[in-house]
């Protein structure tokens, strides 16, 4: 199988998923190389986003020459100061289901196949995972160009005794560093009856604080939440979202480079309200949607709207959307903005 990629500044290591596991037996180090090589971009593309000079001047195809005014209309973003990001970290913490399958995104193959394809549709700004998700889409040059996001805490594992525990078990931020890594994720969920939540509480703020000591942005996506017949549930309610937005923003010793990464609330008229309570830059998540993409579209599109408000991040609805069809998902979410 051969994913389906965007269009890449050099050869990929790995043509295909098998030579990823030949790549990772015989030359662990290509992982490191592909990053070292991979051309980054900034986290939010603007209006006046710059041409360079040579693309400006000229630029040629086999019997056309484009004039410096049509380069840089193309080089344009296409939804300037916004961004969708594809979220994939959901296997790290074992969160496998879509909907009814249960094991939905087990099959590695399958995601980066998916995976792929979205980060080939225009107007996808680039991807959120896990180190080892990550690593596939370097090997495979699915990365040129694209945001490249972290996942930083995973040890809170889906339906655990212990899920509230959300240790850094993911990637530090030297690791974002060394990879040449652009953002990197938090989740902080806390529970007011749980004790253990004042450790993740701490754990996040020192996070924060040494990201920005990089310079690297993070972003903090803060629930209340709370136990229902032993499983743990998030709190989607107006007053809720807006007391997690608040603890989120106060973190640290900087807010310097935090963003928000936040959920609808249960009803949506509420949006307006919750995000006047900080002034972080804040993207949408996708979270649940069930067989109701359209409805999801619908409050994504309104809470877009809001000032605060420069993007969503998107996992398991468009890329396992009901139809099958994850470039008609992801080119409507991408619509949105």
């Amino acid at each position: 199988m051969t994913p389906a990629r965007p269009t890449a500044s050099a050869t990929p290591a790995a043509p295909s998923v098998r030579d990823l596991v030949r790549l990772r037996a015989e030359r662990p180090e290509a992982i490191a190389e592909a990053a070292a090589r991979r051309k980054r971009r900034p986290l939010l593309r603007t209006a006046d986003t710059a041409v360079t000079a040579d693309t400006a001047l000229t630029a040629v195809t086999a019997d056309t020459a484009v004039t410096a005014e049509t380069a840089s209309d193309r080089a344009r973003p296409p939804h300037p100061g916004r961004l969708m990001i594809i979220a994939a970290d959901h296997p790290a913490r074992g969160a496998l289901a879509v909907g009814d399958r249960a094991l939905a995104m087990a099959n590695r193959s399958e995601l980066l196949q998916r995976l792929c394809l979205a980060l080939s549709r225009p107007g996808v700004d680039g991807v959120l995972a896990s180190a080892d998700v990550l690593d596939d889409l370097l090997l495979l040059g699915a990365l040129e160009d694209k945001v490249v996001m972290g996942s930083m805490n995973r040890g809170g594992l889906a339906g655990a005794a212990f899920e509230l525990d959300d240790r850094f078990t993911g990637h530090r931020p030297e690791d974002l560093v060394r990879h040449g890594f652009d953002a990197g994720k938090l989740l902080l969920r806390i529970d007011h009856d749980d004790p253990g939540s004042l450790d993740t509480l701490h754990a996040a703020a020192r996070t924060v604080d040494a990201m920005a000591a990089h310079r690297l942005p993070v972003f903090v996506e803060p629930f209340l939440c709370r136990r229902v017949d032993g499983r743990l549930r998030n709190d989607l309610g107006a007053a809720a979202v807006t007391t997690s937005i608040a603890i989120a923003s106060g973190l640290a010793g900087t807010s310097a480079y935090t963003w928000l990464k936040v959920p609808v609330t249960e009803d949506p008229d509420d949006m307006a309200q919750v995000m006047e309570t900080s002034t972080l830059p804040a993207v949408l998540l996708g979270g649940e949607v069930g067989d109701d993409l359209d409805g999801a579209y619908g409050k994504w599109r309104e809470a877009l709207r809001l000032p605060t408000v420069r993007g969503l991040v998107v996992g398991r609805s468009l890329l396992y959307p009901v139809d099958g069809d994850v470039a008609g998902a992801v080119d409507t979410a991408v619509s949105l903005l």
